[in-house]
């Protein structure tokens, strides 16, 4: 501890004073937080404006336009873009989705037994591919694995999650986290992360999240949802706001259409669906011309539909209860199915209105849920954000264009599907190359994934509108925009006078505390803003720190590295956790509950392997 102290206080002589650059950087810097935080916009969108402001105040950024425009270039923006088209190509073999189907089989309708599987098939995706495909081509397969088996989908979908970013800690394909962190450490270190080279603490740190998970964890998850039958309409609580209503023979609204009665109106009604002489009709309805003796079921309040239907010559059917199996026919292929928002969807931020949802899809609309609220009203001027669930009753036509869009995650239950094996060994084997060419550093990693991807367009199992369709664009965008404000952070001395003021509190401890509060300081800034942010923002600093009390900076970047990808007690601090926040119906403290403690155990584990096997 003295000898720390010691190399401290050399190291404190040489740190640059508070000046103009580190104010304006500084300022920068929580400028950012606080936009990521209150996300008036898309963080990617966010990101992109950085560049432009540390090219306009380089003479305190010190940053050349090469330089500002660095992240665009960067091997790790071009890596995660290869990587989001290679595990399209995965799911496109049907592999992920043949190992789902194969949990219900293994785990009955055992929850520990589930949970355990769906941890482990999970992890084990996510260490080879990028997590949040997986969890996409998960949730359907846990939810509907919930359903058949009358089990809260609540209990499975946060092991899901976590299990995706605990596999993710495996290799360094795992997360973008990964790839990001390790071209910052070949920068400022000189040490690029190995294919497997963190790869014993990642199965450590996955192995103690699995025992957490079906020991702790499990008896904390709250059952949020209560499958109480296989009836949407039901467990949505949608009765009170269905009805079904008949057109007289005296009603005044006999030969008009329906879109003439009902698309200017000011109360918040929607016609769902349509019978005539015992033929069901759903949208579109607005050219459909009213008949005496037609049935119409309509969303809305009671209140304001006995409103509307006031001296209209309708008759409310009040006997009648809407349920599943009224709305849907299986001869018209009309059914009702769950759709979530996913992370990068064009739905995020807008409303129904603003992109034409409904008319686009020939969809009708019936509930939206985000989180444990179930909204019912006023829905088509909600603002949709990642993770909602949408209601909605379909035709087989609309859900086949749904399945192919991106935006979307399809919680249907899952139809048997004739896998190729041959597919799905050439994809597989495609990644294994990738994999072996990046380890063996036969070529570049960023070379090998860009050759993947050819490799996958080349043998169909990515068609060309896929490759642009698979990036999630804001994650690349949010690469790009702040790879160039982690060397803003180190060139004008802001990491190392940031670093010095945290070891002014923290240096008296002796270095594997030290390093173990850098950990949970990670992972508590992961859980407010982005988790690649939060690496830009904390491996120069966390560098800088071992710098200045004589330690290993590559162990510091390691810390800041799993932290970044430990946002267990927050829905927005991570993709993943966001995905899964609507289908599991939880509460923001659900995360707090479930995740603190496993944070808490990984703030001691990490740091002492860390310790143990690269040493402080």
């Amino acid at each position: 501890m003295a000898q720390a102290a010691e190399s401290l206080n050399n190291y404190i002589e040489v740190i640059p004073e508070f000046n103009i650059s580190i104010a304006v950087v500084s300022s920068l810097i929580i400028l950012l937080l606080g936009l990521f935080i209150w996300e008036p916009m898309p963080i990617g969108i966010i990101a992109l404006a950085v560049p432009v402001i540390l090219a306009v105040l380089n003479l305190w950024t010190k940053v050349s336009t090469e330089q500002a425009l660095s992240g665009f270039s960067n091997k790790a923006t071009v890596t995660v873009m290869a990587m989001f088209i290679l595990s399209r190509g995965i799911q496109n073999s049907g592999a992920v989705q043949l190992l789902g189907n194969k949990l219900e089989a293994f785990t009955g309708d055992n929850q520990k037994k589930q949970v355990g599987a769906i941890t482990t098939f999970t992890g084990i995706m996510a260490s080879i591919i990028n997590n949040t495909p997986v969890v996409a081509a998960f949730v359907p397969m846990v939810t509907n694995l919930a359903r058949r088996t009358k089990v809260s989908p609540s209990k499975l979908l946060i092991p899901l999650s976590y299990a995706s970013m605990l596999g993710g800690t495996i290799t360094l394909l795992g997360t973008s986290t990964n790839i990001l962190a390790s071209q910052v450490s070949a920068r400022l270190i000189d040490h690029p992360f190995g294919m497997f080279e963190f790869t014993k603490l990642g199965i450590i740190v996955f192995i103690v999240g699995l025992i957490y998970l079906v020991t702790i964890g499990y008896y904390l998850i709250p059952e949020r949802i209560k499958l109480e039958s296989d009836n949407l309409i039901r467990d949505y609580q949608m009765e009170e706001f269905l009805s079904e209503v008949k057109i007289n023979d005296d009603s005044p609204l006999l030969g008009k259409s329906i879109g003439e009665v009902f698309k200017g109106l000011d109360q918040d009604l929607d016609i769902i669906q349509m019978s005539r002489k015992g033929e069901r009709f759903m949208e579109p309805l607005d050219v459909k011309t009213i008949r005496a003796e037609d049935h119409l079921v309509i969303r809305g309040s009671k209140k304001t539909l006995l409103e509307f239907i006031k001296n209209k010559g309708i008759a409310l059917l009040a006997d009648i209860k809407i349920n599943q199996h009224q709305l849907e026919d299986s001869i018209q292929g009309q059914k009702i199915i769950e759709v979530i928002i996913s992370d990068n969807s064009f739905m995020t931020g807008q409303t129904i209105n603003n992109v034409n949802f409904l008319e686009r899809y020939d969809a009708s609309l019936l509930a939206i849920k985000h989180g444990e609220k179930i909204s019912y009203e006023n829905l088509k001027k909600l603002t949709l954000k990642a993770g909602d669930v949408l209601l909605l009753l379909v035709t087989d036509t609309t859900l086949k264009r749904l399945e192919k869009n991106m935006s979307f995650i399809i919680e249907d239950d899952l139809e048997e599907t004739n896998y190729s094996p041959s597919k799905i060994c050439l994809a597989l084997g495609i990644l294994a190359a990738v994999i072996g060419l990046a380890s063996m550093k036969i070529i570049s990693i960023a070379i090998a994934t860009l050759a993947g991807v050819i490799a996958m367009v080349a043998s169909d199992l990515v068609k060309p509108k896929e490759v642009y369709e698979a990036i999630n664009w804001e994650v690349v965008f949010l690469l790009a925009g702040l790879i160039p404000l982690g060397v803003t952070i180190e060139q004008t001395g802001t990491a190392q006078f940031i670093a010095n003021q945290l070891l002014r509190v923290t240096g008296i401890f002796p270095p594997v505390v030290i390093l173990g509060i850098f950990y949970y300081f990670t992972v508590l800034l992961t859980n407010v803003i982005s988790n690649n942010a939060t690496a830009v923002l904390m491996i120069p600093v966390a560098v800088n720190a071992a710098h200045q009390i004589g330690a290993n900076p590559f162990a510091f970047v390691l810390a800041v590295t799993f932290a970044a990808s430990a946002a267990f007690s927050s829905p927005i601090g991570y993709q993943t956790n966001l995905m899964i926040y609507g289908p599991g119906g939880y509460k923001f403290r659900d995360f707090i509950r479930v995740g603190a403690p496993l944070e808490i155990i990984l703030a001691v584990i990490v740091p002492l392997f860390i310790s143990i096997f690269w040493g402080i």
